[in-house]
């Protein structure tokens, strides 16, 4: 089998703390995904413009952004188990903000968080998913990922049913699930400092054996080149979709959510399917197909009917959302006992690109319109060539 980890065979997943670690991470992405779900509403209430909206999106993930690659290397050296919970706090805090923003500056105070939240989150359950793994490397960050992205799905969910036909103050209810998340938190931080304290970290190395630190460095830059093309596009559907939506088709800001459901639940099964094809025929081949491969369908969309846009954001989500699982666990693989450091670095990094995707989108729509926004962005998958660049690691471990 491909992808084989150094874990051993001896080693069997802990099925329950990879059932609470996605539960605990469908619950995180849930409020996270309120804010971008919620942006007609505000748009509309606040009269924003485009542009505001970006900086909104831009606030939430660039936050999130500068901060995970600070919150991996200082865990990396201090694992902080409960970290979980009180980053969770803090998005609490955000949502009640976010519940009462009485004007813009509030809402980017709001947004900004709820991204410091995430921060806290992703790396170190990260790491907690990669020790609970059994060796199943892309099965436990896809098990893990995909509780985010069912999350993700139900913001619009949410918007349409709850938050606007009873208001922003609605928001507040949320907090329900922060709580419950951070009992989830405390007893998988539990749990995590027990594992630790039976097996303790082993020291950091600088590189995977058989490839150079230079070939590390370059394929990190790569996997980076690859989750900006991945994200960038992703955020001209995450936050404009359902604007698209609603100028190009004249659709209602609820049947337009309901569409961006669809979206992301496919992003989500396509998560869920990428970790574990990627631990049977190799990650490098999932990083390059689900990049590359999408581009006859982002191609397509800016050209179709309403019908065939519905249809053609499913094998978008499907196919480009399989990537992630597979890059952060192969860039594991380069850069071995780094875990929370390279954790933080590409989610950190998937949010920020997030982030300016949005704001620089913002702009274009502005000047532009929203329709070529979706003409440009369709050529992003393209640099999925570069995964032809990638070290085969199943291939240098067999003659190392």
């Amino acid at each position: 089998m491909h992808g084989a980890s150094a874990a051993g065979p001896a080693q069997v997943a802990v099925i329950p703390i990879l059932l609470a670690l996605s539960f605990s991470h469908f619950l995180n992405d849930t409020i996270q995904s309120l804010i971008p779900a919620i942006y007609p509403i505000l748009k509309t209430q606040f009269a924003l413009s485009f542009g505001q909206v970006g900086l909104i999106a831009l606030t939430f993930q660039i936050t999130a952004s500068l901060l995970q690659p600070l919150v991996g290397v200082v865990t990396d050296r201090r694992p902080m188990p409960y970290s979980l919970a009180v980053g969770m706090g803090v998005s609490l805090l955000g949502l009640l903000v976010l519940s009462r923003a009485p004007f813009f500056a509030a809402l980017l105070l709001a947004a900004g968080m709820v991204g410091m939240g995430s921060a806290v989150f992703h790396p170190e359950a990260s790491r907690t998913a990669r020790a609970a793994s059994g060796g199943r490397l892309g099965f436990a960050q896809s098990f893990f990922q995909v509780g985010g992205n069912c999350g993700s799905a139900m913001g619009p969910l949410l918007a349409a049913f709850i938050v606007l036909p009873y208001g922003q103050h609605s928001i507040a209810w949320f907090a329900l699930a922060a709580l419950l998340a951070m009992a989830v938190l405390i007893w998988i931080g539990r749990w995590s400092a027990n594992h630790q304290r039976k097996r303790p970290a082993r020291a950091a190395s600088g590189a995977a054996p058989g490839v150079s630190a230079r070939r590390v460095a370059g394929s990190i830059a790569i996997l980076v080149l690859l989750i900006f093309s991945k994200y960038f596009y992703l955020a001209s559907l995450n936050v404009y979709y359902t604007f698209y939506l609603i100028h190009h088709f004249g659709l209602s800001v609820h049947a337009a959510q309901i569409r961006l459901f669809v979206f992301l639940a496919a992003v989500a099964a396509g998560v869920l399917l990428g970790g574990p094809i990627g631990d049977r025929i190799g990650r490098k081949y999932v990083i390059w197909g689900s990049i590359l491969g999408v581009f006859p369908f982002t191609f397509a969309l800016p050209f179709a009917n309403l019908f065939w846009t519905t249809v053609l954001t499913v094998p978008i989500g499907l196919i480009l959302a399989s990537a992630f699982s597979a890059i952060l666990v192969y860039a594991t693989e380069l850069m071995p006992g780094r875990v929370g450091a390279v954790s933080g670095l590409f989610f950190g990094f998937a949010f920020g690109m997030g982030g300016v995707g949005a704001a620089v989108l913002g702009l274009l729509a502005d000047s532009w319109g929203i329709d070529a926004v979706y003409r440009l962005c369709a050529f992003l998958p393209l640099m999925g060539l570069l995964a032809a660049f990638l070290p085969d690691l199943d291939r240098v471990r067999r003659t190392a």
